[in-house]
């Protein structure tokens, strides 16, 4: 296996040079390189089956990779190395592309180089814009051996099933992922549009059509489908309304 190591710190190059030979014996580093442009040379010129990425680099971010690409061209793998925040670091899962936080620990860089599948551009351009918005844009959904890529603002609510979860869209589609709800809890609660409403349900309030309080409560949905709210979360409801007051 090939591999191409792009990151503007020599410390760190080396150290993760050091890393592979010791821990990856079956990765082959065909070249180091300290900034972007260098890079893009030698992934065209080595043709590595993975790439080893930082993301903050004078010049050019990481991020800026594929526009130097078409989309057939990255047939290669690539694996993040960041310092980034935790914020950030969401972003890395939302979108379903692999990363090693600084400084990197062993295990962790095995496990990566053990778990590698080849990342689409698709998914590289959902961490990109999902890192430089305040909001998360669009999350990465595992469908058998895909990724959906899905826009946030149109789901309508997410049905826990065990370790399953059925994300209800606004085109009606249905998606069954093998996640549980609190995968997307960690997640989409960072967004003040969605609420966990009950143990089984996160609601994207922006959807919701009418609050009914009887019979313990529930909430109508755009859809047409109704939403039962548990009785601890009822305070939380309606510190979302904005009451008209007689």
């Amino acid at each position: 296996m090939k591999a191409i190591i792009i990151d503007d710190e020599k410390r760190a190059r080396v150290s993760l040079s050091l890393l592979l030979q010791e821990y990856c014996p079956e990765v082959e580093l065909v070249a180091e390189c300290e900034n972007l442009p260098e890079g893009i040379k030698a992934i065209r010129k080595f043709n590595p089956d993975l790439v080893l990425l930082d993301i903050e680099m004078p010049g050019h971010s990481g991020l800026e990779l594929v526009d130097f690409f078409d989309e057939k061209e990255i047939n290669f793998s690539i694996i993040f190395t960041t310092a980034y925040n935790e914020y950030a670091i969401q972003a890395f899962k939302l979108s379903a592309l692999d990363y090693l936080l600084k400084p990197i620990i062993p295990e962790e860089l095995i496990n990566a180089i053990s778990r590698m599948e080849r990342q689409k551009s698709l998914q590289f351009k959902a961490l990109a814009e999902n890192i430089q918005n305040e909001f998360f844009e669009k999350i990465a959904v595992p469908s058998g051996n895909t990724l959906i890529l899905i826009n946030i603002s149109d789901i309508v609510y997410i049905k826990g099933e065990g370790s399953y979860s059925e994300i209800y869209m606004q085109s009606k589609i249905k998606h069954m992922v093998s996640r549980n709800l609190k995968n997307f809890e960690e997640i989409l609660l960072k967004d003040k549009r969605f609420l966990r409403t009950h143990k089984s349900y996160i609601v994207n309030f922006d959807e919701v059509v009418s609050f009914n309080k009887s019979d313990g409560g529930w909430l109508d949905m755009k859809n047409g489908n109704s939403i039962p709210i548990s009785s601890e979360k009822s305070n939380l409801i309606m510190e979302r309304i904005q009451i008209v007051k007689r």
